[in-house]
């Protein structure tokens, strides 16, 4: 046997089509990149909410080429209508600006950062903004500049919140093979139901912590980042970031791990405001218990609290069952409350201090 005959291993195996996935992706990407080049298309940057501190700053951000439009124009008005409205399956459709240089000015000063394989941008940048929502300007070569929100947290702020979106602030109501699937490619904002009481939680949350932020984490795509936001918006959620993820396979693997995805952002906001506690708010819809939990062990000195909404038997047939961890607050050290809404959550947290 010739030693490029040799077999592979189980693992080597598995490297190889799990790499050539990705090089695969990248291929189309490039293909699409080309022909939409090719046809006038030009950059564009399409904002997201960041978050950060009084020295730096996380921005959030997509490259995408769509049709160029003049600045203030009758055409780019309903061009950005167009896209802010943009829902389901279309949003897949858009082509991704990958490894794009974008320029990034905020506070005098001026960043250069680069977007990922999927035209994502996520940057940390230095910077001396003051608390609460500030707009910094995030501009491409070829394109025109656009406005980024960001909650700067203020160094005395000591809470904050991390909530779901899926069955915690949003009801689905569908199989949890199927969820994915619908919230991405069917369902728009207007036919999602939110949960009873979530919003008015957590805008007592706010009220009661005005210098607190709220953060949505979920493993949504950053395609329906606009979805999420107008969803949000309009059922009167407090105003924060979204931590999404990306589409498609990685360098490394198939498709990306939604748990992971949640634990790497939670030990990343530890990090970053080692002095913030967090009240984690989730539902008993199979992961979200064990990811808290771990979590709560790990940063005992980052957990206020976790909140779980408990789905209805219903609904947790549909999410595939109730998770099977046996959580306690004497095994992780936090206080944890369950309700099926956000007025029995509020009324538990109330009595445990944290409302």
């Amino acid at each position: 046997m010739r030693k490029s005959d040799k077999p592979l291993s189980a693992k080597q195996g598995a490297e190889v089509i799990i790499h050539r996935a990705a090089r695969i992706e990248d291929a189309v990407h490039e293909f699409r990149q080309k022909r939409a080049q090719a046809r006038g298309k030009v950059p564009t940057v399409i904002p997201y909410a960041g978050y950060g501190s009084t020295s730096w700053v996380r921005v959030l951000a997509r490259v995408l080429l769509t049709t160029p439009t003049r600045p203030g124009s009758r055409e780019e008005r309903k061009a950005r209508t167009q896209h802010e409205s943009v829902r389901g399956w279309r949003s897949f459709t858009s082509v991704p600006f990958g490894n794009a240089s974008v320029t990034v000015e905020a506070g005098g000063r001026s960043h250069t950062v680069a977007a990922d394989r999927g035209g994502v941008v996520d940057a940390v940048v230095e910077v001396a903004l003051e608390p609460g929502w500030q707009t910094i300007t995030i501009g491409i070569e070829g394109g025109q500049t656009v406005e980024a929100p960001l909650f700067v947290l203020d160094p005395s702020t000591r809470f904050g919140v991390v909530s779901d979106i899926d069955d915690t602030v949003m009801v689905t109501a569908l199989p949890r093979p199927l969820l994915a699937a619908w919230n991405t490619f069917v369902l728009d904002e207007h036919a999602r139901v939110p949960t009873p009481g979530m919003a008015v939680l957590l805008e007592r949350l706010t009220t009661e912590n005005p210098s607190s932020p709220v953060i949505y984490l979920s493993t949504g795509a950053w395609n329906v980042a606009p979805t999420l936001s107008r969803f949000l918006s309009r059922n009167l959620y407090p105003a924060g970031p979204l931590l999404l993820t990306d589409w498609g396979p990685t360098h490394d693997r198939w498709f990306r791990s939604g748990r992971e995805h949640k634990r790497e952002n939670l030990r990343r906001l530890a990090r970053e405001f080692p002095d913030v506690r967090w009240l984690l708010i989730g539902d008993d819809g199979q992961h979200d218990e064990e990811i808290y939990a771990d979590f709560a062990i790990d940063f005992p000195d980052s957990i206020a609290a976790v909140a779980i909404r408990q789905l209805s038997p219903s609904e947790a047939v549909l999410a595939g069952g109730r998770s099977n961890d046996e959580v306690h607050t004497e095994q992780t050290g936090a206080t944890w409350v369950y309700a099926p809404d956000g007025a029995g959550i509020s009324s538990q947290l109330t009595e445990a201090g944290i409302l």
